[in-house]
């Protein structure tokens, strides 16, 4: 089981092969309606779209095992369960002796000697689903402070969208499999991904974020810094590499006076001129939107032959993955990051660190 947060706490639990994997929320308030609705919306997200992802297919249908009564919950903890039904591990008994590059097989099998490797175990991506369940339900408890949290694809391989992307636009992204913001995008996107996935290889990518609704002062610091959980949350979803606020490390090539987001007061209200620091200053909300691009790394697991080792032999080896993977991670990861957000987001509201 694995955990993140204190005031909401989130725990992880399951593998791919496994009966299931699940979530357990601790910490929300008595009395919150759960629109399930809307959960099944968020899921609904997170699952393949044809070649764009994994032949694997599951209803993906939570159990809200305790917590709610009625759809309200209780004020106690709150377990939910999504059933593992479309399971083949047969592909995956050969990676005991080749890892695959890429993923965590090797280390895993020398540091946990029982590892199981089917599906990747409980380093699979299978563990989002129940990510986005918890995420769900996070995002109805901080829309009741006025908070909103929206993603899509920024980019898949070369193919970027350069555009500042409002909050509105970026929301559209539903409409589209690539979750993309437009069709020409989802196009070109969905070109680049199904060439990858015919050529035996996968293609990585960038899921730009934006949270809306956030009061200046919101946040914890140091090392309870809403930039700094954020970006413990991201790096806690498979494949997740990296991050960055606002223009990131663009910023290093600036000057201050470049930097510095101005203050302006707009009909008795303060705002910022630019959003250069991604809208997080000192740990806490400036006024402005945050904004965050978070980078997945391709798909490890790919039809082409690739140097590996053998473990019972001790040798060089190859090896070549055979089985159903994403060809790309990206579309389906956007869902994901929203919900990782939506936890921190309420995590950090139940340890008090709104604005008073």
């Amino acid at each position: 089981m694995y955990t993140f947060g204190s005031g909401l706490k989130f725990t992880l639990y399951g593998k791919s092969h496994g009966p299931c994997v699940g979530a357990v929320l601790e910490g929300l308030p008595m009395g919150l309606e759960v629109d399930m609705d809307k959960v099944m919306a968020e899921m609904d997200l997170r699952k393949p779209k044809g070649k764009l992802g994994t032949p694997r297919r599951e209803a993906d249908v939570p159990q809200f095992i305790e917590g709610l009564d009625g759809g309200v919950t209780t004020g106690e903890r709150m377990v939910i369960e999504i059933p593992n039904k479309d399971t083949d591990g047969s592909k995956y008994m050969k990676f005991y002796d080749t890892p695959r590059p890429g993923h965590a097989d090797l280390p895993a099998l020398l540091k946990f000697p029982d590892h199981d490797l089917r599906g990747s175990g409980q380093f699979s991506g299978r563990l989002t689903a129940a990510m986005v369940a918890a995420g769900a339900v996070a995002k109805q408890y901080i829309a009741g402070f006025g908070m909103d949290v929206n993603a899509y694809t920024m980019s898949v391989g070369g193919v970027r969208d350069g555009a500042a992307r409002s909050a509105a636009e970026i929301h559209g992204s539903r409409d589209y499999a690539t979750r993309a913001c437009t069709q020409e995008l989802d196009d070109r996107m969905r070109e680049c991904i199904e060439s990858a996935g015919a050529d035996g290889d996968s293609v990585g990518g960038t899921v730009g974020c934006v949270i809306t609704g956030l009061p200046i002062g919101f946040g914890g610091i140091w090392f309870d810094a809403l930039d700094a959980q954020l970006a413990l949350a991201m790096f806690g979803i498979p494949a997740c590499k990296g991050i960055e606020f606002g223009d990131g490390f663009r910023l290093a090539e600036m000057r201050g006076s470049q930097s510095n987001d101005a203050y302006r007061m707009d009909g008795g209200r303060i705002i910022t001129e630019t959003n250069h620091l991604g809208g997080i200053v000192g740990g806490m909300a400036d006024g402005a939107e945050v904004r965050f691009d978070v980078v997945f790394k391709p798909t490890p697991s790919i039809a082409k032959e690739q140097d590996t080792v053998s473990l019972s032999r001790a040798e060089d080896a190859k090896v070549t993955v055979e089985g159903r993977h994403d060809p790309c991670i990206v579309p389906r990861a956007v869902a994901v990051v929203e919900a990782m957000a939506a936890i921190t987001l309420a995590d950090q509201l139940l340890r008090g660190f709104r604005c008073s």
